[in-house]
């Protein structure tokens, strides 16, 4: 008796090209920035191994006797760049290709999370050649988000967009723990280890990047990278490769006006600033990233001091923060797909966050998780299918060259609170971790009341977005 087809054939090939197309993009990007995220973290794990011996073995600096506010310079010199950085990465990401954009940043910022951690191996002890590399890579670290955000909204509608950058979001949290334990395998040897290990990851991506992304249907139909010989054309599996492309993107030549053209102007930064909701939600981000990137640097060291961990006990600890971010990353893109309100699901969540009891108790596994998710889904939200709804919004009449300068003005405005999150704990954790929390409370009902709009009676100011 013949067997009939594999039944894991039969799952393969019941998808069609169009949705292996859309499929493989959205895991490239996925892959991308969770290597972005990756070689952020290791400073945070380092500094609960070195916290007091760096300033006395690492950098001799008038720092000495307050490690906080030496990490607080450094982390800040990543943060303030970053922030400055982003207004104009979008600028460039809606002008420029976005396959070289990101293959360029991501080198760079393999090179330059490799340049700090070769700074242990060649016996550097200035601050100031520290701080520098962190700016620099601050600066190149701006080409991920806007340009992975452009591509995933330029193949995805808005069906389920919350839902698909929910999951997809989770490259944040991905990232934040394979960065905790790639670093947490070399902090007790050598730390500098925990940066060239995550370069190199970040910058090999950033070759995949360059061979295989395609950024847009428009980009497959239309425009080829490569310069094919005349004697090639007639090969059979070119002509293959090229009706799959054809065959893939016919489901968007009915609506190809809507494809970005060439000769569409892209949107200039008081334009985007002018789309509605942009402000209100950048706003609502600045104090919801102040939270998520205190958390993000900050943690590890808490939890050390606190529950007296080891500096890998405490850094594997804190990654259970980040896997209750994937859960609220996703629960948050559901949930407002299926209410059509994304800034109720951010208030309701914020809301909840601001709880003391869920903020203080962080240093408990089952806390860690809760908090992770209440922190991190407002911010997944506001930062995917937020940016990308308003990047397409109707009073854009049809110009889709906008993805990236908003995605852009969002999260950059949403940077200065992460560079603010982190020197404010720097400051105020010698007073006490109490006080550290409170000033995260105060942050969470900030970003609850910064959208609130004049004469609008709806609970939450909002509310009149949908997805």
């Amino acid at each position: 008796m013949r067997s009939g087809l594999a039944p894991g054939i039969k799952l393969i090939t019941s998808f069609s090209r169009d949705s292996w197309y859309r499929g493989f993009t959205l895991f490239l990007t996925f892959i991308f920035y969770t290597t972005y995220h990756l070689s952020r973290k290791p400073i945070s794990i380092v500094k609960v191994k070195v916290n007091k011996s760096i300033t006395n073995k690492v950098l001799k600096t008038s720092y000495q006797n307050n490690y906080q506010t030496l990490f607080g310079v450094l982390d800040n010199s990543f943060l303030v760049a970053y922030a400055i950085g982003m207004f104009f990465s979008g600028i460039f990401g809606e002008r420029l290709p976005l396959r070289y954009y990101l293959s360029t940043g991501m080198l760079l910022s393999g090179f330059f999370t490799a340049l700090f951690g070769l700074g242990f191996y060649w016996n550097i002890h200035s601050i100031w050649y520290y701080a520098f590399v962190q700016a620099m890579n601050g600066l190149v670290q701006t080409t991920g988000w806007p340009a992975v955000v452009a591509c995933v909204g330029n193949w995805f509608g808005k069906g389920k967009r919350g839902f698909i950058m929910g999951i997809w979001n989770s490259h944040t949290s991905v990232g934040n723990i394979l960065g905790s334990l790639i670093a947490g395998v070399y902090v007790s040897s050598a730390w500098g280890l925990s940066f060239i290990v995550p370069g190199i990851i970040i910058a090999a991506t950033g070759v995949v990047c360059f061979f295989f992304l395609v950024e847009s249907v428009y980009s497959a139909l239309y425009k080829s990278s490569l310069v094919i010989p005349k004697v090639f054309l007639l090969c059979p599996t070119y002509i293959y490769l090229r009706m799959a492309i054809l065959e893939t993107c016919r489901p968007y030549t009915v609506s190809v006006r809507e494809l970005p053209r060439d000769n569409e102007k892209a949107i200039s930064f008081l334009g985007a600033l002018q789309i509605p909701g942009v402000v209100e939600f950048s706003l609502c981000l600045l104090f919801a990233k102040l939270v998520s990137y205190t958390f993000l640097y900050w943690l590890p060291l808490y939890i050390a001091n606190v529950a007296h961990f080891d500096s890998k006990g405490a850094g594997d600890m804190s990654t259970l923060f980040d896997v209750g971010g994937i859960v609220g990353g996703i629960l948050a893109g559901l949930v407002s797909d299926y209410t059509d309100g994304r800034a109720t699901t951010c208030w309701v969540m914020l809301i909840v966050a601001a709880n003391p009891h869920i903020l203080v108790c962080t240093y408990m596994s089952g806390m860690l998780l809760l908090c992770g998710a209440l922190v991190n889904g407002p911010y997944a939200l506001i930062t995917t299918a937020v940016s990308a709804d308003l990047g397409t919004h109707k009073s854009l009449r049809g110009n889709s060259r906008a993805l990236s300068t908003v995605t852009a003005i969002i999260d950059g405005t949403g940077s200065i609170g992460a560079a603010l999150g982190p020197l404010l704990a720097g400051l105020i954790s010698p007073t006490g971790w109490n006080n550290v929390f409170y000033m995260l409370i105060i942050a969470d009902i900030c970003a609850c009341l910064v959208g609130r709009r004049k004469n609008y009676h709806f609970v939450f100011p909002l509310i009149y977005m949908k997805a």
